[in-house]
């Protein structure tokens, strides 16, 4: 004897025993009954041998897939193998002689985890051929001989729970996927030209065709959830399930590790995600439709893509063979509001002094260099700063991915351009920082350092154009100073290391360190001031620092070395924001009040 587990779309389970030969169809003859549109007369056997179970597919269109694959025949089945016959996930469990035949009621039934492949051809050549029953489908309720329903209730938090979840899930994916592939076999029956048509063209009209399609399979009996539409339709339209994701101010990040797991950042704090997408190909048209209009490709000769999508969001993309576990994509959201400092006050990234201070820095033409880890939100703090540049002056930004989104009057933004099939063509940063030379800029904004182009980027900060800015990744203010060094180094300059560190010491006037803490949040943890070169050793002065212990910002009590030099230009600065006994006699009650001003704050 065999005992069959059957798991449905709708999450019911049922169990029956049958003897061996087993047929399984939609003939009232079969042992095994399913009546759903993918499923033939004589759709697949069931039989013992010496082997084991054996399970053979008689011809059907549709197939038989044995976790995941389509197979024509596969032995030996056993218990976690997992076989998806039309609508139905079901497991087989050989009966001994001896124990009873009786359908057991399962607690904990094997976990689910398999989503089926597409076969868009199989699909299709089932549709064509009319074979099509207008009986139950997806999670019947038919009184099928032998079936016993399982116990509708489980513990709470039990491991049946998240199986049976499993299961509906993978049942749901398949779902997509059929409508997918009809979707796309009716608008290439019309022969569209697909490429011509705008956005909201294209939208209605598949929209049109998708609600045909799904009326069609309800008229045959199919149970289709409300959401399942919407979500078919931005697969293949749109951008599949990251479209809510986007629409979501509260996400600030999303990463796809594989097109069925998909975790999000929601206030600084990684959390997984309900959304997924159908399969792998899913996913893979989700990355070609975002980096094909920007003129970039992504296959196996060039398995990795920096992109961005058209409200500025930054989109990285990696495909196998680099990508082991399928295609993966993050994506970093980039605020539909332009934060400024206050928001940055607002959200205790740093205090009023320290807002106060770096306002004045950029508005007097220091040269700033903004450090720290993946996510620390470097480029946010830079795209802050940039917008206390005085208007007048000439900006241009150069960028890996365009990110920052300044509001000035006279600016020119620069993007580097990877190379084309050829390996030609490409556009570096260090290009385009020369090329900047040669624009009469007032000041250059690099989105991040990353190499050679460091050495050009410190040349330009040292040669008229002051108050330039740029990121990149280190871990503290001393390791943003050796990740320099070592950048310029790799620019093939045979430079001593002396001359190396004085050149750096001669450009770069702040360093402000970035952190993100465990719990997520991220601020302004030091801010630095490069005083000169002695002994052969940079020399730094910390101004401004966060203290773990206390949660609070805290100023050493040190005053930069040009703040005489901003006294002597008449600049009216107060010296209290680098006071620690100001901040503990006023209370921390000091407000940021523009470039380099403090004002109590009302209670």
């Amino acid at each position: 004897m065999l005992r069959i587990h059957q798991h449905f779309q709708d999450g019911s389970r049922h169990t029956l025993c049958v003897a061996s030969p087993a047929t399984i169809g939609r003939d009232p003859s079969c042992a095994i009954r399913l009546r759903h549109w993918r499923v033939a007369r004589l759709h697949a056997r069931l039989s013992r041998s010496e082997a084991g179970v054996v399970l053979e597919d008689l011809g059907s269109l549709a197939g038989t897939h044995v976790n995941g694959r389509r197979v024509a025949q596969f032995a030996p089945i056993a218990r976690r193998d997992q076989v998806l016959i039309g609508s139905c996930l079901f497991e087989v469990e050989v009966v001994e002689q001896g124990e009873s035949a009786a359908p057991a009621r399962e607690t904990v039934p094997h976990a689910l985890s398999v989503m089926p492949q597409g076969n868009e051809g199989g699909l299709a050549a089932t549709e064509q051929n009319g074979d099509v029953d207008g009986g139950a489908v997806w999670g019947t309720d038919a009184v099928v001989p032998g079936i016993l329903p399982q116990a509708p209730e489980l513990p709470q938090g039990s491991a049946s729970m998240a199986d049976a979840a499993a299961g509906t899930r993978a049942l749901h994916a398949a779902l997509r996927q059929e409508l997918r592939a009809a979707l796309l076999h009716a608008l290439d029956l019309r022969r569209r030209d697909v490429a011509n048509m705008s956005d909201a063209m294209l939208r209605t009209e598949a929209s049109q065709l998708l609600a045909q399609i799904v009326a069609q399979r309800v008229a045959a009996g199919a149970l289709i959830a409300p959401g399942v539409p919407g979500e078919v339709l931005d697969e293949t339209i749109g951008l599949g399930p990251l479209e809510p994701l986007l629409g979501d101010p509260a996400i600030t990040e999303v990463m796809v590790n594989r097109y069925d797991e998909i975790f999000v950042e929601r206030a600084g704090t990684l959390q997984p995600h309900e959304a997924f997408f159908s399969s792998e190909q899913s996913l893979l048209g989700v990355i070609e439709k975002i980096v094909a209009p920007l003129g970039r490709r992504i296959d196996e000769s060039s398995p990795l893509v920096d992109a961005r999508l058209p409200d500025g969001s930054r989109v990285h993309a990696v495909i196998p063979p680099v990508a082991l576990k399928g295609a993966a994509l993050t994506l970093r959201k980039f605020p539909v509001r332009r934060p400024g400092l206050q928001d940055l006050l607002a959200g205790g990234a740093l205090d009023a002094r320290m807002a106060s201070f770096l306002s004045l820095c950029v508005a007097r033409r220091k040269n700033l260099v903004v450090a720290g880890g993946t996510g620390s939100g470097k480029t946010t703090l830079l795209n802050v700063l940039s917008h206390c540049v005085p208007e007048g002056e000439r900006i241009v930004t150069i960028e890996d991915a365009a990110e920052l989104k300044l509001l000035h009057g006279h600016l020119v933004s620069l993007e580097a351009r990877p190379p084309n099939l050829e390996g030609k063509g490409a556009v570096t940063i260090r290009d385009l920082v020369r090329n900047a030379l040669r624009m009469r800029p007032d000041r250059i904004i690099v989105g991040e350092c990353r190499g050679a182009e460091a050495f050009d980027m410190l040349a330009a900060m040292n040669t008229g154009h002051e108050g330039s800015l740029t990121t990149l990744h280190a871990n503290s203010p001393r390791d943003a100073l050796a990740r320099l060094e070592t950048m310029i180094l790799m620019a093939g300059m045979a430079l001593p290391l002396q001359a190396v560190r004085e050149h750096i010491a001669a450009s770069i006037d702040v360093v402000v360190q970035q952190t993100r803490l465990p719990s997520g949040r991220r601020l302004v943890s030091a801010i630095v001031e490069v005083t000169g070169i002695e002994s052969g050793r940079i020399q730094l002065q910390e101004l401004f620092r966060y203290d773990r212990r206390s949660q609070g910002f805290q100023a050493c009590g040190l005053v930069p070395s040009f703040f005489d030099e901003w006294r002597e230009q008449g600049l009216a600065c107060d010296a209290r924001l680098f006071s620690a006994e100001t901040a503990a006699m006023d209370g921390g009650s000091l407000a940021y009040a523009g470039p380099g001003r403090v004002e109590a704050a009302a209670c």
